[in-house]
């Protein structure tokens, strides 16, 4: 067990690692826990390393990347940050499960649905409601559309909808959904199975997926990170969905 994190636990025997969120009630990613985040997975003990399962503690999985970390003179630094995160993800050789429970937004819902098997409770939920609050999930525009495909992840974008767990599962943004009470025991019969496999061949294997399927993911997450950073955030409505999502009041947009 690693210690010295504070809004994370990490666990690495060598063959099975975790990494679990630790900031309920929300798991809110703000900036200090997304660099916790790329330590634990820069750290891991990849060459014996069969499974990486992400969970997180309390009732919900994460509610998403915090505002305050959103706002100009914070983006710039909280975005790239949160997006090694994926780089790092995309990388690792072995298998990743999301272990999900409760809701998963915005940048909850990006880490979730990145790892390779998403196992939910029938409580949990998905969305990207970035939309409302005038601004748009970059890891989801590059990633979903091979995941769940183009039309799919528009509507999740466009849309800002929230969707139950078993819609999740039926449009393939979660793999399998089980009764909560069930979550636990299905990640860990999961985890069993890959423990049992050659390391080799599920690097390998994963691999070979990946190439096929994100040949351009870091230069193609680079320019929407660009999108974001150089266009979106010098638009007006883009400060004003945050603030009014601060202050508990409907947006007043300025461009129309």
């Amino acid at each position: 067990m690693e210690t010295d994190y504070s809004c994370l636990s990490v666990e690495d025997d060598g063959v099975v690692a975790r990494i679990v969120l630790r900031r309920p009630p929300l798991n809110v990613l703000h900036l200090e826990m997304v660099r916790e985040l790329n330590r634990a997975l820069r750290d891991l003990r990849a060459d014996g390393l069969r499974v990486l399962v992400i969970a997180a503690e309390g009732r919900v999985f994460s509610a998403g990347v915090a505002i305050e970390d959103h706002l100009p003179g914070r983006v710039g630094t909280m975005l790239p940050a949160f997006h090694d995160v994926f780089r790092h993800l995309r990388t690792l050789a072995v298998p990743t499960i999301a272990a999900v429970q409760g809701a998963a937004l915005g940048g909850g819902c990006e880490l979730a649905c990145f790892a390779d098997l998403v196992i939910a409770s029938e409580d949990a939920s998905f969305g990207l409601p970035e939309v409302k609050l005038a601004s748009f999930p970059p890891v989801a525009a590059v990633h979903f559309p091979q995941r769940i495909g183009l039309a799919r992840t528009l509507q999740l974008v466009l849309s800002g909808d929230v969707l139950p767990a078993r819609d999740a599962e039926r449009i393939g943004l979660a793999d399998k959904v089980v009764p909560a009470g069930k979550l636990a025991e299905t990640v860990e019969a999961e985890v069993g199975k890959l423990r049992e496999k050659s390391g080799p061949a599920l690097r390998l294997a994963k691999r070979a997926v990946w190439q096929a399927a994100d040949q351009d993911f870091e230069s193609r997450l680079q320019e929407a990170e660009d999108l974001f950073l150089e266009e979106l955030m010098k638009t007006a409505d883009a400060t004003e969905g945050l603030r009014a999502f601060q202050e508990k009041r409907p947006p007043a947009w300025v461009h129309r």
